[in-house]
Order: structure tokens, then sequence, then C-alpha cells
């Protein structure tokens, strides 16, 4: 019997017979792997279990943890569903219904009929009993011409439409049940899998994306292998629901958004405060590390993005305009600017490393469908940093960045993970010099003992690279910072050089550094992360003055003006309203520290003290609570329960 040779993830090679399945190799590495098996991936294609494997290459595994099997365990449910509405719903006809990020969907034509709360209640009941009922997914390769007189007889256009752009190839049928679907796959092995299951909205959709074609029913949903991952899953959606940053930045007066300037916050006063000391934060920090302020032209000629080759990439992404025969554009970064301010005078081996930061103010043209409050948004700015070193000073730079971003996320309670991303095949520059790279960045995480995950030939063409990521409070992940190493891009293109000290001129190497990346989306993360509640020293207000009626306003204004005097950012309150309605709105606003006062602390010049979220800490002398913003103010101290996992 003729036989292949299959190579696992630990780069074992074991010989199988031609055209064993999925299932049978996961078997013969043990029962429970058998059991827990959703899906293969083979020479990088995600597979059914069934499917026979005739020719040599790699295999994996993939269970519910891999995102290949979350992909078939999603795409099957998507077919339960659709069986579902077609029990209960007949004649309904059938868009596509793939698997996404989280979840899955179906479009659907039912006519005139609009589904209801009740109907998506009833069409989860159906795919509940269906899923028992524990029926294999099965795959079927079909003529084309079978394949349309199959569609034909149901009466289902959308299907026959797509069946016209896939002619000489070869069809493949899924069934389960009674429902058959026209589909590429892949499958798990039976709908008995499917455990716990929850439709979530319904939203409409054009046929395939055309504004001219019909609107279709969008079936949105969730599937889960047990009940405990969907519990916390609905969770985590109404957690995400409460902390939306688009909400809490109107309700707490920090930005809003118009259809004047679609993806471009308007910066409230209180907003602005937060994006102010965000600002003179990083700047303190990067003067203390030697780092100098640099400010480059928005309106840049095209000609510099034709050297630096983002005209030819990044076009589409860019807004420009013609004035007097000439091309302008609005820069959508700063990189290549930074080239001019190195070239203006010949630059030593001495001199180096040279750090230039830039908060600059970048527009992208992003598509409108694609923005999303402060996450995407087309006018950014941007933390911005390069660095130019020599080779041999690579690591010592590397090293001051992870510190840098290990020391700037600790104090929002974040901390990052790592990947690092190695030369891929069209990779430009001296290998030996991507070499020595690599192992500078692998070396400046292992020399801290921090672990991280390698992504090969991820890198980009002119260099290996960095990326962090943070979780936040509801387990979301964010890709932030980022350490991109150049050895091609701006030294080459832009013909930088230094004196060697043999007299030789080289090119230096350019770090392109980014902390938090924006401070739009970066807001946008911290907002939703305290739910609002910032630390003190990020929030717009920080101490309220509460007075319990008119005749102690006067001592809560001489209270007020002495935390102003002293930096505190302080408000007093001085409607005439009952001190119970003041406390509640005041924890709205969610302010780190209410100071009540009446006749008693007017006489012994102290405040009662309420802290956000966690109530009275009792009776404070004025000049005490002082102190104490003041010391968790300069400590950038994280109060707010809000912040922590």
């Amino acid at each position: 019997m003729e036989s292949i040779k299959l190579k696992f993830p630990d780069n074992s090679v074991r010989e199988f017979a031609k055209g064993v399945t999925g299932k049978e190799v996961a078997k013969s590495i043990s029962n429970s792997l058998a059991r827990d098996a959703l899906a293969i991936e083979f020479n990088g294609e995600v597979r059914d279990l069934s499917r026979k494997i005739e020719d040599n290459g790699t295999i994996r595994i993939l269970k519910w943890e891999d995102p290949g099997g979350k992909f078939a365990y999603w795409h099957s449910s998507a077919h339960l569903m659709a069986e579902s509405i077609e029990s209960l719903f007949p004649g309904t006809k059938f868009g596509i219904g793939p698997p996404i990020d989280k979840g899955f969907y179906y479009d659907i034509d039912m006519g005139d009929h609009a589904l209801s709360q009740e109907d998506l209640r009833k069409i989860e009941e159906r795919m509940f009993e269906f899923a028992k009922r524990d029926v294999p997914f099965v795959r079927e390769e079909k003529k084309w011409d079978d394949a349309v007189s199959f569609f034909k007889k149901k009466n289902d256009p959308y299907k026959l439409e797509l069946l016209e752009g896939l002619k000489g190839e070869v069809i493949t049928f899924y069934h389960q049940g009674n429902f058959t679907d026209l589909c590429y796959g892949p499958h798990i092995p039976s709908t008995g899998r499917i455990k716990a299951i929850k439709l979530l909205s319904v939203a409409g959709a054009y046929w395939r994306g055309d504004e001219k074609r019909k609107m279709l029913q969008r079936i949105y949903g969730i599937s889960f292998p047990n009940k405990e991952e969907l519990d916390a899953y609905l969770f985590r959606l109404e957690e995400a629901k409460r902390r939306d940053h688009r909400k809490l930045g109107k309700e707490l007066e920090l930005f809003v958004f118009h259809d004047v300037a679609p993806g471009a916050p308007f910066w409230l006063p209180k907003g602005m405060i937060v994006f102010r000391e965000l600002e003179a934060f990083l700047r303190s920090e990067l003067d203390r590390r030697g780092y100098q302020e640099i400010s480059t032209p928005i309106l840049v000629k095209k000609d510099l993005w034709e050297q630096s080759g983002h005209w030819t990439h990044y076009k589409e992404n860019m807004y420009y305009f013609e004035n007097e025969e000439t091309v302008y554009t609005l820069k959508p970064m700063n990189c290549p600017e930074s080239t001019y301010v190195y070239r203006q005078k010949i630059r030593s081996y001495k001199d180096l490393p040279l750090r230039y930061s830039e908060i600059g103010r970048l527009h992208r043209n992003e598509l409108s469908g694609a923005l999303g409050g402060m996450f995407r948004v087309r006018q950014i700015t941007m933390d911005d940093a390069h660095i130019y070193c020599r080779p041999d000073q690579i690591l010592p730079e590397i090293d001051g960045l992870i510190d840098l971003i290990t020391q700037f996320y600790s104090i929002f309670g974040l901390t990052p993970s790592y990947s690092v991303s190695t030369r891929p095949d069209n990779a430009m520059g001296d290998p030996k010099l991507w070499d020595e790279a690599e192992t500078s960045l692998k070396n400046a995480l292992a020399n801290r003992k921090i672990a991280y995950t390698l992504r090969p030939k991820e890198g980009a063409f002119y260099g290996p690279k960095i990326d962090v990521q943070i979780e936040d409070a509801i387990g979301r992940d964010w890709q932030v910072a980022t350490i991109q190493l150049d050895f091609v891009m701006l030294p080459e293109r832009f013909e930088l050089e230094f004196v060697a000290e043999d007299g030789s001129r080289r090119r230096p190497v350019a770090i392109h550094r980014a902390i938090f990346g924006s401070f739009e989306r970066f807001i946008g993360i911290i907002t939703e992360h305290f739910v609002g509640a910032f630390p003190a020293w990020l929030s717009p207000v920080q101490a309220v003055l509460l007075p319990i009626t008119d005749a102690h306003l006067d001592y809560a204004n001489k209270v007020c003006d002495l935390l102003r005097a002293n930096s505190v950012r302080a408000e007093t309150d001085g409607r005439n309203e009952k001190i119970g309605y003041k406390i509640r709105e005041w924890e709205l606003r969610k302010v780190p520290y209410m100071l009540v006062v009446g006749e008693k602390e007017a006489a012994a010049g102290t405040v009662s003290v309420r802290q956000h979220k966690r109530g009275d800490l009792g009776s404070m002398d004025s000049g005490a609570f002082l102190e104490r913003i003041r010391s968790e103010i300069s400590q950038k101290l994280i109060t707010s329960e809000e912040g922590h996992h």
C-alpha cells in the first residue's frame, strides 16, 4: 500500500497509508485528541477531519483552542442556524453564511417578513434541538450542472448567482440533516459538538455588499462548546457596551463626533486635559531619556512620498490635491521627514544615537465604513520617534525602548506582551545585518526575562520588528507599541550617512518606534479600560467640594482655592441641591474625590472625604487631604477599581 509522510508541529515526521483521514491521524496519537479534534490544518489549509489526505505535507490537529478550530466550529454553527431557519420559515432564500472573528452570520431573504426577537428565540431553540440529534456534516463534490439543477429546484437565486462565478471549478456541497448548502467548508464532524448558542442581533446587509442590490437580513450569532464560555462571552459583551468610549466620551464631556468631520474627534475641555496630561507625561519621560523633539510640516509635496515609496504603495490612503501645478499631500506618517532633520548637517559616529521624537498630526483616508469612534480615525495624533544609530548600538537602544514601554504601561496597570517578526522572503539589505538585528531584538527581551512569540517571516522588507500588545480590564487584546528596525527605507532611499571612526561613510540604522501609537486610539482604550474613572493624575476634575448648605459655600471655596493653588484640578458645586443628590451626580461623573463640608468641617478646618466607588473615607484635615491627593497624582497611582483585571 502506498504511504505518505506527515510532519507535525513538533517537527516529527510519521508515515501513514495514503488516503488516511484527519480523524484517523488524530486517533493514532491519542483517543482524547480524536475526541477533542474539530478539524485539521493541512499545508496551511483548514480541512474537515473526514477528508482523505493523499499527499505528503504538514499537519496540525485543530481543537477548539485553535483559531482554525473556531473557524470550522462557527462555520458549522452558521449551517445549523440556516437549517433551523429553513425548517421554521420554509421558502427562505439564503445568501452567504461565513464564520467571522467572533461567531458567524447568515444573510437571508424572507420576503416581507422582518425577523423579531421572538423569531430569534425560536430559531435558537430549533438549533439546540437539531444540535442534540448529533448528525454529521457530510461533504460532497458535485458537477456544476448538477449543482445548478439542485438550486433551481430550490428556487434559490442567490446560490445560483454564486454558482455563475464558479464555472469550471469542483463544486462542493455540505449536508447535515435535511439541509444542503453550497460551501467550500471546512466543517466540524457533527452538530452534537455545538453545545451553547446565542443569536445576538439582526442587521440589514446588501447582497454582495452592493447598495444597488436587495437588502437582506443578516443574523449574527455565537456558539461555544460549553455554557460557561458562552456566559463569559455575553458578560464581556455587556461590559464592552458599558465601557463604550463613544458613549462615555459624550457623557463625561471628553470628546464628541460630528458629521461635518467624519473620523476626527472634537476634543472638549475635559478631554483636552486628559490629552495634555498624557502628552506631558510622555514628554517628561522622553526628555529624561535623551530624546530631542522635532516638528515637521503637515503639508508636503508628493515628491517626498515618491522617494520613500509610499506614493506607489499607499497613495489611496493619502489626501492630496493640486495647487499651482504641484501635487501636495497631507502627511499620513512622520517617517520620511525626520530624514531632513538628520541630513541638515554631516553626522559623525560620535553623534549617534540621535533620538528624534515628534508628536505629529497625520491624516489617513480611511473608508467611511471602517471608521469607529477613536479606534479608527482619519486625523491621527501620533506618538512617534525615529532613532538613528550605528549597528553596534541596536541592542542598547532596543533595551532602552523595552524599558520605556514596560514603565509606560505599568502606570496604567497594563502588562505588555511581545512578539518578534523576522526576515521575510522579500527582505532587502545585508543578510548579516538582519541576523545581528534579529539577535539583538531577541536578546533585549531575553535579558529582561520577557517571554515573546516568534513570528517567522512577518517582518517588513526593510527590517525586523517587535510588536507589543496589551490586555485591558475585560480581556480584550490591543496592538499598541511597535519597534521597527529599518536598514533600507529611510537610510538607503534618503541616502543617510555618518562618518565612521576610520573616516569612511556608512549608513545608520533607523529605528521607528511608537509607545502607545495614536493619542486618539490610546485615549479610547484607557477610557474603556477605566470605564471613564481615570486615575487622579489623568482625571479632568480631581476633587469636587460639596457644601451641605449655602452657609458652607465660603469655606468650600476656600478649600477649593487651596487645592487649585497647589495644582489640583478642583471645583465647587454650589448648587442649592440636597447633598445626597450631589454625591450621586458626581459619582456618575466619576470624579476621584468628593469633599463634603458642613458646619463641623468649617469649624475644624477639615473635609469629609468620599472616594469614587469606595465611599466614605472619614474626616481629614484639608492640608492632609492636599498631601494625600498630591502624592497620588505625583506617583500616578491607580486607585479606581475599574482599572484592575
